[in-house]
C-alpha cells in the first residue's frame, strides 16, 4: 500500500514530496536493507522460523506496523513554510512537523469563513463578497483530479483552476478598491467622481480602481513574497470581521421590527429620483412668504417661478417619499417575491405604484433618475452571484493541514454548507422582507444619498460593515496570491507541461518564486478589466469546470469500482456525482454560453498538448476499426511494468488440470475467479497439455472449447489459453511466461493445492508445483492457492453469516488486506465479517501491535475486527522433534525410489537384514517394479491388509507418535500375478556389486536412517507450522474461509518435500484456506 514514501520522509531532508508520482517499486517496506540487516536477530528464540528466508524481501508485520500507522505521503503545507521561516538557521537540519486541525469544527470554521467572505454584505449597495479560494502545496482539487482521471484532464483543469483562483484575487482587490472609494474614503480618489454624471462617473471610477488595484496588488504580492506566516496569522482577524458582520445585519433586521430606521426614497410617480442634487422631496414647500419652488423643481423647470415650463411627467406625477427600509413586519416581501429585469438604462420604477406615462427626452433621465447599469437577466446574475458559493473547495485544498482529513472534510464540509445556506437563504429573505424593491436594485444607492444600505440596516453602525467588508476583501486577496502560485507550482513539477516547467523553481524554503510573478502578472490584467461585473463570468467558468470534473472524476471512480476505490462516506451514489457534472455545464452556459465555449476551447487545448506530448492518438475507420484502434491504443498507453499502485488490480492467470476428456477437473477454481471479479482485472485461464502441438491439436482446440464454456458457466470474463510440450513443466512455465498482451499481463497465479500428493506415483506433481512456486516468484507474481478447493462455495451458494479471517505474518505487498475486500464484493461472501489476525512474538508489544494495526486499517478505509495473538512459547515439543524426524526418514526413502532395479533389491535385502524382519507380499512382481513410500495409510487399509504394510523396526529410543506410525513401503504397481505370495529372504552383499547411493551404500547406512537425528533447521521450521497451526485451529476453525501468508520455498532444491510437509502441516485441520503469496510489489494504498 504504502509505496510512496518520499526522500524527504526517508532521508535527512531530501527533495520536495512528489505525492504519489514516485517510482513504482519504491517501497518503505518491502526490499528493505533495514529489515534485511536485521534478519538474523528477528528470529533467535522466536517462532517464526518457516519464514525466516523470506525477511530480506517481506519483513515481520510486528516489525513495520507502527510505520504503516503512522505513515503519511502529504507535501509541505503553510504551516511548515511558517515553521522553515522562524527556524532558517535550523531547516536545513530538520525535518518540519505538520500541524493538523484537531477536529471538525476547525474545519468547519474554515469552510465557513471561505463560504461567507463577500457575497452576503454586498448584495445591496456594496457589491459580492467572494469566497476566499485558499490552495496549498498538495495541489487540492487539481491533485483530485489529475490522479483519478490522469494528466490530461488533470493539467487541463488545473490549469483553468488556477486562472480562477488568480482571477478571483483580482476580483476581491477589486471588492476591496470599491469599498475603499465609495464608503470609506471617497476623497483619496485620483480621477474626482464629484460633478461627473453617467458614463464619466463610470470612467473614472474604474480608472481609480485600476490604479489603487495595482498598487494594492503589488502589496499583497510582497507580503506573500516575504512571508506566508503573516497571511495565516490574519485568518482568525478576518473570519471574525465576517461573523461579527453577519450578526450586526442580523440584528438590525431585528430591530427594524420595532424601529425601522429613517431611510427616505425619493419618487417622482412610480420612478426614482437621484437624491443628489436636492434636499427636499417635494415640487414645492409652504413658507411664512407663501409656497415657494425646490431644488428638485429646478431639476425638471426651465425656471424657479411657479409657472415655469416643466417636465411633462413631472407635471403630470406627484413626488412622493417612501421609506427605503420599511422593517420586517412591513408586509413588503409579497412585493419583492419575484424578480424584475431591466435593459441597461432602464428607469427604475416601483411596480406597485401607478403613474401618469409621458415620453422623457432619454438624454435628460441620466441625472434626474435611477439607472439601471447593466442589462439584468437570471442567467446573468447567476454568473455574478456564483463565485460568492465556491468555498466548497477549501477543505479538500487544505487537507494537507487536517490531522484527520476522511472524517473531517465530509463532517465539516456538510456543516459548513448547512450554516452557509442558511445564511444565504435567510439574508435574501430577510432583505426582501425588509428593504424596498427599488433600493435592492438601485446598485450605487444613488437614490438613497448614496449610503450603504446594509450598513444601514445593520446595528450598531453601519462601520461594522464597512471595515469587516474590506478587510474580508484584502484577506481574501491574499489568501489567493498565497494559493495560486502553490497550484502552478504542483503542476509545473508534475511536468505534466513542458512549458511551465521554470515555475516549479522557486526559494529554498519551496516557496514559489516564479510561480507568484506569473500570478501577478495574471492577476493584473484582470483588474486592468476592472469592471467587477466583468470579472466575476469568467471566474465562473473555471470553476465550474474545475467542479465538473471533480464530479466526474467521483462518478467515474464509482462506475469502475476499482479496488483502491474505497470512499469512508458511504451515503453517496454515482448518479449524485452525475448530477453535479451535468448542474456544472448546465449553469456554464447560463452563466454565458460564449465565455463557456472560450473555457471549453482552452481546456480541450491543453488536454490534446498534454496528449500529444505523451503519446499520438490513433482511430481506424468504421465501427471495428475504431473498436480495434481504441484497443490497440489503450494497449500502447500501458506501460511495460508494474502498474501504480493505486491502479493495481489482480489480473489472474489461472492454472486448471484437465483429464482425458479434456474436461476441467477443479471447476471451484473458476467460482473462485468470478468472486474475485470486484477486482476488475484481466482473467486468464489456462492449461497445459503434454505432448506434440501438431499431433495434439484437435486435442489443444478441445481442452480450449471446454476451458471457454465452463467460464461461460461461471460468469467468468477473460480468456482462455492451452499450451502444448513434450513435459507438463515446460508447458506450465510456457504458459507463465507467454500469457497477456504487453502492458495487459497477468500479476497474480490462481492455482489449487496438488491433491494426493504423498502419494509415490503423484511426485511429479508435487515437484511440478514447487518449480511453479519458485518461477512465480521470480517474476515478481503473486500466488494464490486454495486448497480443498472442492470445499469452496459455487457462484450460487449464500453465506448468512460467518468469518473471512486474515493471517497476516509478513508483509508482502499487502494482497492479504485486498483479497477479502474483493471477495466480499460479491453476493457470496457479502455477509462475510472480515477479521485480521497477526502474531505478536515475546519482546513484542501487542496492544500497541493492535493499536497501529487498527491504525492501518482506518486509513486504508477497510472494516475488519483486529486481534494480536502471542506466541510466546520457543520450546520445541517432543512431538515435533519426531515428527520432523519421521518427515526426513520418509524424504530419505523417496530418495531411494530413483535407484536402478538391482539397487532397488539389494536395498530391500540390506533393510531386511538390518531390520531383522520379513516383508510378505501377494503380488511378488510389484516388488521390482515400483516401490513408494506412503506417510499415513487408511485406517481400513490397515485393519483390512495388515500383512501389506512393511514394518520398519525402529530403534529403541526413538519415540513414537500414535498420530504418527512408522513410515512403510508398499508396492506402486498392479500385480503380474495375482494372488500369489513371495518369501523374501535377505543375502550378503556380492563383490564387485556398484556402488549405492550415500547413505544407502550397506545395512549400516540404512541403519542411520532410522538413528538419524534431524535437521536443527527443519525442527525449527516444523515448531513454527505446528504452533501456527495451532493457534489458527483455535481462532479460526469455524471460520468460512482462512487466508494466510505462504512460505517460499528453500534455496536448496533437496528439501522441497520437507517444503510441502511443512505447508501440510501449516494447514492441516482447516476446511477452506487460501494460502497467498505476494509478488513483492505494494499492491493497497490508503489513496483513491
Amino acid at each position: 500500500m504504502l509505496n510512496n514514501l518520499t526522500d524527504t520522509e526517508e532521508g535527512d531532508g531530501g527533495a520536495q514530496s512528489q505525492g504519489d508520482s514516485n517510482p513504482k517499486e519504491s517501497s518503505p517496506f518491502i526490499n528493505s536493507s533495514d529489515v534485511a540487516a536485521e534478519k538474523s536477530q528477528q528470529y533467535d528464540g522466536k517462532n517464526m522460523a518457516l519464514f525466516e528466508e523470506e525477511m530480506d524481501t517481506s519483513p515481520m508485520v510486528s516489525s513495520l506496523l507502527s510505520s504503516l500507522a503512522n505513515y503519511s505521503n502529504l507535501p509541505q503545507g503553510s504551516k511548515e513554510h511558517e515553521e522553515a521561516e522562524n527556524n532558517e538557521a535550523e531547516s536545513s537540519r530538520k525535518k518540519p512537523v505538520k500541524v493538523r486541525y484537531k477536529s471538525q469544527q476547525k474545519h468547519m470554521r474554515q469552510c465557513t469563513q471561505q463560504y461567507i467572505r463577500v457575497c452576503l454584505l454586498y448584495s445591496c449597495g456594496l457589491l459580492f463578497l467572494l469566497t476566499l479560494l485558499c490552495l496549498c502545496a498538495a495541489g487540492g482539487s487539481y491533485y483530485m483530479i489529475s490522479r483519478s482521471l490522469g494528466p490530461e484532464f488533470g493539467g487541463a483543469v488545473g490549469i483553468c483552476f488556477y486562472l480562477g483562483t488568480t482571477y478571483a484575487g483580482a476580483m476581491y482587490i477589486l471588492g476591496a478598491i470599491e469599498l475603499l472609494l465609495i464608503y470609506i474614503a471617497p476623497k483619496a480618489a485620483i480621477f474626482p467622481l464629484e460633478g461627473l454624471e453617467g458614463a464619466e462617473a463610470e470612467a473614472a471610477l474604474l480608472n481609480n480602481m485600476r490604479v489603487y488595484g495595482t498598487i494594492l496588488l503589488t502589496s499583497m504580492a510582497t507580503v506573500v513574497f516575504v512571508g506566508v506566516k503573516y497571511v495565516n496569522k490574519l485568518a482568525l482577524v478576518f473570519l471574525a470581521c465576517v461573523i461579527l458582520s453577519i450578526f450586526a445585519v442580523y440584528a438590525g433586521v431585528i430591530k427594524t421590527a420595532v424601529e425601522p430606521p429613517i431611510f427616505p426614497v425619493c419618487l417622482l410617480g412610480n420612478r426614482t429620483l437621484v437624491w443628489k442634487s436636492f434636499d427636499v422631496c417635494a415640487k414645492t414647500v409652504e413658507t411664512a412668504n407663501g409656497t415657494v419652488t425646490t431644488q428638485l423643481w429646478s431639476m425638471f423647470c426651465d425656471s424657479p417661478l411657479l409657472n415655469a415650463t416643466c417636465d411633462k411627467y413631472f407635471t403630470a406625477n406627484n413626488v412622493s417619499q417612501i421609506q427605503g427600509i420599511p422593517g420586517v413586519t412591513s408586509g413588503i416581501l409579497a412585493e419583492n417575491l419575484f424578480g424584475t429585469y431591466y435593459e441597461k438604462g432602464d428607469l427604475i420604477a416601483r411596480q406597485n405604484m401607478e403613474s401618469a406615462e409621458d415620453q422623457d427626452d432619454p438624454l435628460t433621465n441620466s441625472n434626474r433618475y435611477v439607472l439601471a447599469d447593466i442589462t439584468s437577466f437570471f442567467t446573468l446574475l447567476v454568473g455574478i452571484y456564483f463565485p460568492s458559493v465556491t468555498g466548497i473547495m477549501a477543505g479538500s485544498n487544505r487537507s494537507g493541514d487536517l490531522r484527520d482529513a476522511q472524517k473531517s472534510i465530509p463532517i465539516g464540509t456538510i456543516a459548513a454548507i448547512t450554516t452557509t445556506s442558511t445564511v444565504y437563504m435567510s439574508s435574501v429573505v430577510l432583505f426582501g422582507a425588509c428593504i424596498e424593491g427599488v433600493v435592492l436594485r438601485d446598485k450605487f444607492g444613488e437614490g438613497v444619498h448614496g449610503n450603504l444600505v446594509i450598513g444601514t440596516l445593520a446595528w450598531p453602525s453601519p462601520w461594522v460593515i464597512v471595515i469587516g467588508s474590506f478587510f474580508s476583501t484584502c484577506g481574501a486577496g491574499l489568501q489567493s496570491l498565497t494559493g495560486a502560485p502553490r497550484l502552478l507550482q504542483a503542476i509545473a513539477k508534475d511536468n505534466i507541461v513542458p512549458a511551465l516547467r521554470i515555475f516549479g523553481h522557486g526559494k529554498a524554503n519551496g516557496e514559489p518564486t516564479w510561480s507568484l510573478l506569473l500570478t501577478a502578472c495574471i492577476c493584473e490584467s484582470g483588474i486592468l478589466i476592472a469592471s467587477l461585473d466583468a470579472v466575476a463570468p469568467i471566474l465562473s467558468m473555471f470553476f465550474l469546470m474545475c467542479y465538473m470534473f471533480v464530479n466526474l472524476a467521483c462518478a467515474l471512480q464509482t462506475l469502475l469500482r476499482t479496488p483502491n476505490w474505497r470512499p469512508r462516506f458511504k451515503f453517496y451514489h454515482w448518479t449524485l456525482s452525475f448530477l453535479g457534472m451535468s448542474l456544472c455545464l448546465t449553469l456554464m452556459f447560463i452563466c454565458s454560453w460564449y465565455y463557456a465555449i472560450v473555457a471549453m476551447v482552452i481546456a480541450g487545448s491543453i488536454y490534446k498538448y498534454i496528449e500529444f506530448s505523451g503519446a499520438e492518438k490513433e482511430w481506424g475507420d468504421g465501427i471495428r476499426g475504431l473498436s480495434l484502434s481504441a484497443a490497440r491504443y489503450a494497449l500502447m498507453r500501458l506501460e511495460e511494468g508494474p502498474p501504480h499502485t493505486k491502479n493495481w488490480r489482480p489480473q489472474l492467470l489461472v492454472l486448471v488440470s484437465t483429464d482425458t476428456e479434456q474436461n476441467v477437473e477443479q471447476p471451484r477454481l473458476l467460482s473462485l475467479t468470478n468472486q474475485l471479479k470486484a477486482g476488475k482485472g484481466l482473467t486468464i485461464v489456462g492449461t497445459a497439455l503434454v505432448g506434440s502441438y501438431l499431433e495434439n491439436y484437435d486435442q489443444t482446440q478441445r481442452a480450449e472449447q471446454a476451458l471457454r464454456k465452463l467460464m461461460e458457466t461461471e460468469k467468468v470474463k477473460g480468456f482462455s489459453q492451452v499450451t502444448v510440450s513434450s513435459n507438463l513443466r515446460d508447458a506450465t512455465s510456457h504458459l507463465l511466461q507467454a500469457s497477456g498482451l504487453g502492458g495487459l499481463k497477468h500479476n497474480a497465479v490462481l492455482v489449487s493445492w496438488p491433491r494426493n500428493w504423498k502419494q509415490g506415483d503423484e511426485h511429479q506433481t508435487w515437484r511440478n508445483f514447487v518449480e511453479l512456486v519458485r518461477e512465480t516468484t521470480a517474476a515478481h507474481l503473486a500466488m494464490l492457492v486454495p486448497k480443498n478447493i472442492a470445499a469452496f462455495p459455487s457462484n450460487g451458494e449464500r453465506f448468512t453469516e460467518g468469518h473471512i479471517d486474515v493471517w497476516w505474518i509478513v508483509h508482502d505487498g499487502g494482497m492479504l488486506m485486498l483479497l477479502p475486500f474483493l471477495l466480499r464484493q460479491h453476493k457470496v461472501w457479502r455477509k462475510c465479517k472480515m477479521r485480521i489476525f497477526t502474531v505478536a512474538q515475546m519482546d513484542d508489544n501487542s496492544i500497541q501491535m493492535k493499536k497501529d494495526l487498527t491504525t492501518f486499517l482506518y486509513h486504508l478505509r477497510i472494516d475488519a475486527m483486529v486481534e494480536v495473538v502471542e506466541m510466546h512459547d520457543s520450546d520445541i515439543s517432543a512431538y515435533t522433534y519426531e515428527k520432523t524426524l519421521v518427515m526426513e526418514q520418509r524424504s530419505q526413502m523417496l530418495k531411494q525410489i530413483k535407484m536402478t532395479k538391482n539397487e532397488r533389491e539389494r536395498e530391500i535385502q540390506s533393510i531386511t537384514d538390518s531390520s531383522r524382519g520379513s516383508i510378505r507380499r501377494k503380488n511378488p512382481a510389484a516388488v521390482t517394479t515400483q516401490l513408494s513410500v506412503t506417510e499415513d495409510p487408511p485406517a481400513a487399509s490397515k485393519e483390512e491388509k495388515p500383512e501389506e504394510e512393511v514394518q520398519l523396526i525402529h530403534d529403541n529410543t526413538t519415540p513414537t507418535s500414535p498420530t504418527t506410525p512408522a513410515t512403510p513401503l508398499t508396492p506402486a504397481e498392479g500385480a503380474k500375478s495375482p494372488g500369489e505370495q513371495v518369501q523374501m529372504t535377505w543375502t550378503e552383499k556380492c563383490d564387485g556389486e556398484p556402488a549405492k547411493p550415500p547413505g544407502a551404500a550397506t545395512p549400516e547406512g540404512i541403519k542411520d536412517i532410522f538413528n538419524m537425528k534431524p535437521n536443527q533447521s527443519n525442527v525449527r521450521r516444523m515448531h513454527t507450522a505446528l504452533r501456527l497451526n495451532e493457534v489458527i485451529i483455535k481462532k479460526s476453525s469455524e471460520a468460512k474461509l482462512v487466508l494466510l501468508n505462504m512460505p517460499g520455498p528453500p534455496r536448496n532444491r533437496t528439501g522441497d518435500e520437507n517444503y510441502m510437509e511443512f505447508l501440510e502441516v501449516l494447514t492441516e485441520g482447516l476446511n477452506r484456506v487460501l494460502l497467498v503469496r505476494g509478488g513483492g510489489r505494494e499492491v493497497i494504498t490508503i489513496y483513491s
